[in-house]
């Protein structure tokens, strides 16, 4: 599970060799189709202000001490339409090997986020390391203030009626004013026990990485789960000092392994839907 922990913890990263091309030609109800360019026709004036949009992919190196070890993306495939509320589907896959490549991993992860609400409506995991394989895919219910984990059946309550997963709540922190010596708590991850999520705005620093040198905010995140943003992983995110807020580079530690970083590779900007006069909701 260590490679899933890394992915989770990370929430918008992946490790992946796969070359999937966005999916753009969205309507703000439907789905898109791959292999065309966004359009302003996908203009919504109810969408949130938020800083990404479809067509955004960022590639990432991912060290595990100075090895390499695979690579990542994170990437917005376009808009669909979940419970007839409109959602940014957010892709995140990873392919790469641990201990000079007797673990072999090919991870994907999907989320689905809604571009009124900046919400999670549905999340996927499908991972596949070594011999161990497991999907699983939640639907989250705000009006019913539930989640159900539809493989099992297992439903629980959700600690938010605006609801984030693991994926989501990433895209989420780069909708933040990340206001250095501030600190963010967001009682907001969909299962009680991971909250509350604090994001420490830490500082700021230029980093250099394969896509380029970068001015960078400096956010420490902390989440009550195992991974990378655990207490005790020392995780750092550095994220572009512009409206972007794209992830440059991420630096952790875990257990046994040690030291794992990201470093950005590429980035190729999305279109944004909104028309810039509805704001994020915090809480």
């Amino acid at each position: 599970m260590l490679f899933f922990r890394v992915l989770m913890a990370i929430g918008f990263l992946g490790i992946t060799g796969l070359s999937a091309q966005v999916a753009n030609d969205c309507t703000v109800e439907g789905e898109c189709t791959k292999n065309q360019t966004p359009s302003t026709h996908m203009v919504d004036p109810l969408a949130a202000v938020v800083p990404f949009g479809p067509g955004e992919r960022l590639t990432y190196k991912v060290k595990i001490g100075i090895v390499d070890s695979g690579t990542a993306h994170m990437e917005i495939l376009g808009i669909d339409s979940i419970r007839e509320e409109p959602s940014y589907h957010l892709e995140m896959s990873l392919r790469g090997s641990l201990l000079f490549g007797a673990v072999q991993v090919n991870d994907h992860y999907q989320s689905w986020l809604g571009t009124r609400s900046v919400s999670s409506h549905r999340y996927i995991s499908d991972v596949n390391q070594l011999t161990y394989s497991r999907y699983r895919k939640f639907e989250f219910y705000p009006e019913e203030m539930s989640w159900e984990e539809t493989e099992s059946g297992e439903t629980g309550r959700l600690a938010s009626a605006l609801p984030l997963d693991d994926i989501s709540f990433l895209y989420f922190v780069r909708t933040l004013p990340l206001e250095v010596g501030q600190t963010y708590t967001l009682p907001r991850y969909f299962k009680r026990e991971g909250n509350p999520v604090v994001i420490k705005v830490e500082g700021r620093k230029v980093v250099e990485v394969p896509a380029g040198t970068f001015n960078t905010i400096v956010v420490r995140p902390t989440i009550k789960t195992r991974g990378l943003f655990s207490e005790g992983g020392e995780a750092e995110l550095y994220l572009t000092d512009d409206k972007a807020r794209h992830l440059v580079y991420l630096r952790s530690k875990l257990p046994i392994v040690g030291s794992v970083t990201l470093h950005l590779e590429s980035i190729s900007e999305g279109v944004q839907i909104h028309s810039g006069d509805k704001t994020v909701k915090k809480n």
